[in-house]
């Protein structure tokens, strides 16, 4: 198993790191140019929610952003030690109830399942929370 590692500021200027960060790292792995995207993008939709919601734009918390790679598993954990949400709470979108009204974001969670192959959550209260996003690399 390779791991890579990368710690950015609670900054939204600071996801073109990692977008790069992870687009580099999914090209290495092998994946084509449209997984590579798709990865980029569910990765931050991931910080931009740990950005918002977890740590309310502040500055001044950090997120940690590893990279697990193992026989065909591209798994990226993205950790914060902000504010829990429960996933289970989450319920999918009405895309035409959504679309019609011209809402605005949302859409993090919904957009993360349905590019990646994966989405997993360890919230734990007080301490750690992670998202896991897996994309398993077809031969």
């Amino acid at each position: 198993m390779k791991t890579e590692t990368i710690q950015i500021e609670s900054r939204t200027e600071r996801l073109i790191a990692v977008r790069e960060f992870v687009s580099d790292a999914a090209r290495a792995f092998g994946f084509p140019d449209e997984d590579v995207s798709k990865i980029a993008l569910a990765v931050d939709e991931a910080c931009t929610n740990v950005i918002k919601h977890a740590y309310r734009f502040d500055p001044t918390k950090t997120i940690h952003v590893i990279i697990r790679t193992d026989n065909g598993s591209f798994q990226i954990a993205i950790r914060d030690t902000g504010t829990q949400f429960n996933p289970s709470q989450l319920h999918p979108p009405d895309m035409k109830e959504y679309l019609s009204h011209y809402r605005r974001g949302g859409l993090g969670v919904y957009l993360m399942k349905s590019l990646m192959d994966k989405v997993e959550y360890d919230i734990a209260p007080g301490r750690m929370n992670e998202v896991r996003l897996t994309k398993f690399l077809s031969r």
